[in-house]
C-alpha cells in the first residue's frame, strides 16, 4: 500500500490543489483531489490485463471549474434537491440559495467549489476536511465535515463521512462520482446490468421534486431486484423516466438498520463488476441524462448516458417532507455515514 502526493493544479484564486494517488497491493489506484475533495479516477484491470480509469470527469482543473457536472464531487452539506422555500428547521422556513428555479440543487455547490485540507492518514488512506461558514447559502452553523478515503487490498473504496455543526441543521453527504465500467471513454452506459435492492422508490414532480409518495417498484421501469440492463426499459412510456429525462431517482433501500449493507451492484459486458454499499436509507440513480459532450478526459466527450451514479443519501427534501426520515440534525449531533464502492472482475 501507498500514498503519493502531487500537484494537480491551482482553483480560480491561485490556491494549490494537491493530489493523493492511493495504491493497494493488488495494483489497483484511486487517485482523490484537495478541489472538492474529489475522487478523480479509479483504476483497475481488465481480464486482459489493460488498466482502465473506470469514473467519468476530469484530469485538469479547468474541467473542474469550468465544465463539471459534479463528477467526483463531494456534495453538500445538503445533496439532491430543496423545494422552494428553503429548509424546515423546528417548524419555520430557513431560506437558501436557490439554482435552478426555485430549487437549490446540491447546496449551490458548496462542498463540492471548496478546496479542502488534507491529510495522509496511513499508507492506504487520507482524510479531507472543511469548514463552511455559518450562513453560507442560508444554511445554518459553522459546519466542519471530514471526508476520509481508504482503498482497501479488497479493491474496496471506501468513503467515511463525519459532519457537525454548532447550530441545528442540515446535514446529507455523497459522492457524486460518474462511473462507467468500460472505461470513462468506454461509450455508453445503457448495456451494464444493474441491481438495486430497493421494493420502492420516490417519484417527483416536474422539478425533480419527490412528492412525498413511496410507491413499489412492481411491474414497474424502476424495478432492478433482478439484475438488467440499464438501458432496457429507459425509454418506457413511463412520466417519471419523462420528468427525469430517464432514471435520476431516490430508491428507498431494502434492509435499512443504520447498518452498512450491500444495496446495489452493476457489472459491465467486460466483466467489471461494481458493488455499492453503505449505511444511509436511500440511493440515488442518476444515469448521465443531461451529459451534453463537454470535453473530459483525455481531450474526449462526456457523452448522453456514458456515466451512472449511486449517491448514497437520505431521501431528497427530507427536511419538508414528513413521510421521509428527517435529515436535521441537532447542533453538535454528528452526521456520520460509510460509502463502499468495490471493485471486481467476473
Amino acid at each position: 500500500m501507498s500514498v503519493t502526493k502531487s500537484v494537480f493544479g491551482e482553483t480560480a484564486n491561485g490556491e494549490r490543489v494537491d493530489a493523493f494517488l492511493i495504491e493497494n497491493r493488488n495494483g489497483m489506484k484511486i487517485n482523490c483531489i484537495t478541489f472538492g475533495a474529489a475522487l478523480q479516477a479509479a483504476y483497475i484491470k481488465d481480464k486482459n490485463g489493460e488498466e482502465l480509469d473506470v469514473l467519468v470527469g476530469f484530469d485538469d482543473m479547468d474541467g473542474f471549474l469550468n465544465r463539471h457536472d459534479y463528477q467526483g464531487l463531494i456534495v453538500g452539506p445538503v445533496a439532491n434537491r430543496i423545494s422552494a422555500g428553503g429548509l424546515t428547521v423546528d417548524g419555520k422556513k430557513v431560506p437558501v440559495t436557490t439554482t435552478h428555479g426555485d430549487v437549490c440543487l446540491h447546496s449551490n455547490g458548496d462542498f463540492a467549489t471548496a478546496n479542502w485540507n488534507a491529510v495522509v492518514t496511513d499508507t492506504s488512506s487520507v482524510e479531507f476536511s472543511y469548514l463552511s461558514p455559518d450562513g453560507k447559502d442560508g444554511f445554518p452553523g459553522n459546519t466542519v465535515t471530514k471526508v476520509k478515503y481508504t482503498l482497501t487490498d479488497d479493491n474496496e473504496i471506501k468513503i467515511e463521512y463525519d459532519a457537525v455543526s454548532d447550530k441545528k441543521t442540515a446535514l446529507n453527504i455523497t459522492n457524486h462520482a460518474y462511473f462507467n465500467l468500460k472505461g470513462f471513454d468506454g461509450g455508453d452506459i445503457l448495456d451494464h446490468t444493474l441491481y438495486i435492492d430497493a421494493d420502492a422508490f420516490t417519484p417527483m414532480n416536474g422539478e425533480l421534486i419527490p412528492s412525498g409518495e413511496i410507491r413499489d417498484v412492481t411491474g414497474t421501469p424502476f424495478d432492478f431486484r433482478e439484475p438488467k440492463p440499464i438501458g432496457r426499459d429507459i425509454n418506457a412510456d413511463d412520466e417519471q423516466l419523462k420528468a427525469g429525462n430517464g432514471y435520476d431517482h431516490n430508491y428507498a433501500l431494502n434492509k435499512y438498520d443504520g447498518k452498512v449493507r450491500l444495496v446495489a451492484s452493476a457489472t459491465a459486458p467486460n466483466g467489471v463488476k461494481l458493488d455499492c454499499f453503505t449505511d444511509l436509507p436511500g440511493v440515488q440513480l442518476y444515469v448521465g441524462n443531461f451529459l451534453e459532450g463537454k470535453i473530459g478526459k483525455q481531450g474526449k466527450p462526456m457523452d448522453f448516458r456514458t456515466g451512472f451514479c449511486l449517491e448514497t443519501q437520505y431521501f431528497p427534501n427530507a427536511s419538508n417532507t414528513p413521510s421521509f426520515k428527517n435529515y436535521v440534525f441537532d447542533a453538535n449531533e454528528h452526521f456520520i455515514s460509510t460509502t463502499i464502492y468495490k471493485l471486481s472482475l467476473v
